[in-house]
């Protein structure tokens, strides 16, 4: 690796992708590819082909994915099935064939089981159940994890699988039907402050805890897996640390400035019960979090209010 390499982002445009974009270039990375979903459509077998054809990238990070919260996994589970594994089996199955030495493809902490054990060790995959809210994502995004597993076991190809906890952060989704929770909760405490303080209604008990990493941080994290070679192809990249969703809410609701009151709409799901990351071994292998809660939720919402107008909104 040096900042010649030529890396290819896929996903460059969203809240991850971007991030990661934004760290290598700080780190004087000057040959980064990224095309954008109409310039390459990562579903198609063929265009994806071509493009790596093309451009011949000599390291891939995935950071593509048709991604939502508990609403939207429910109402399109075939696309976020189908459209996930399309997308990386794609990126996986060029890069093999392109001879690409170096992948990182970026999943997420619903892989493991709804009630694995706390927190959640890398060993757990495939040891239970999934959460039912989201299973259909998980699937997918286990079978990227193993894909690359594969590769790295039959080819000894560099191939790793860093799974993230909740993200947020600068380029986050706010739309109130397809965003997951720590937006949905900026958006929903910025408006009703606007309305008078108006209440703010919440989903299910407020008593799930959950770990959330800033973005930026998992761009760090990304750097890093680039610059090293991991022993292993599976880690977990959070901060082990967790918190109940009421927390969070009135952590939100102190940043934002709301005023009105709390309610719970406890008919909604909860989802799973916790959900926190075991990060021992990325810890051992040299990289932990740095942006605690407190301050990434205020640069995110410094963020939402100088981005209102142009704000990512999914249209699913």
């Amino acid at each position: 690796m040096n900042t010649t390499t030529k890396i290819y982002i896929a996903g460059h445009r969203g809240m991850v992708g971007s991030a990661i974009w934004r760290a290598l270039e700080s780190k004087g990375y000057s040959n980064l590819v990224g095309k954008s979903s109409k310039e390459l459509d990562l579903r198609s077998q063929e265009s994806v082909s071509d493009f790596f054809a093309t451009e011949q990238p000599e390291v891939v990070i995935d950071a593509a994915a048709r991604v939502g919260g508990i609403l939207a996994n429910n109402d399109y589970p075939y696309q976020f099935l189908m459209e996930n594994m399309q997308i990386q089996n794609n990126l996986i199955d060029s890069s093999l064939k392109a001879d690409v030495q170096k992948f990182i493809f970026l999943g997420s902490s619903c892989i493991y089981p709804k009630l694995a054990p706390q927190p959640l060790k890398e060993e757990y995959l495939l040891t239970g159940p999934l959460e039912p809210t989201n299973e259909w994502y998980a699937v997918a995004k286990i079978t990227g994890v193993k894909a690359c597993e594969a590769i790295r076991r039959q080819f000894g190809k560099d191939y790793i699988s860093l799974m993230p906890t909740n993200l947020y952060g600068p380029f986050d989704n706010f739309d109130l039907k397809t965003s997951h929770v720590l937006p949905a909760m900026v958006r929903k405490f910025h408006d009703a402050k606007l309305n008078g303080n108006t209440p703010v209604e919440l989903w299910g008990s407020g008593t799930p805890m959950r770990e959330f990493l800033y973005v930026e941080d998992l761009a760090d994290a990304v750097v890093f897996a680039l610059e090293n070679r991991f022993q292993d192809n599976l880690y977990n990249v959070g901060t082990g640390v967790d918190l109940t969703i009421k927390e969070l809410a009135e952590l939100i609701q102190k940043t934002v400035g709301h005023s009105g009151k709390l309610k719970w709409d406890s008919s909604k799901p909860d989802g799973t019960p916790r959900k926190l990351m075991d990060v021992t071994k990325m810890t051992e292998a040299g990289w932990t979090a740095k942006v605690d809660l407190e301050e990434g939720i205020k640069r995110t919402y410094k963020w939402f209010l100088e981005n209102q107008d142009t704000f990512k909104q999914v249209k699913l």
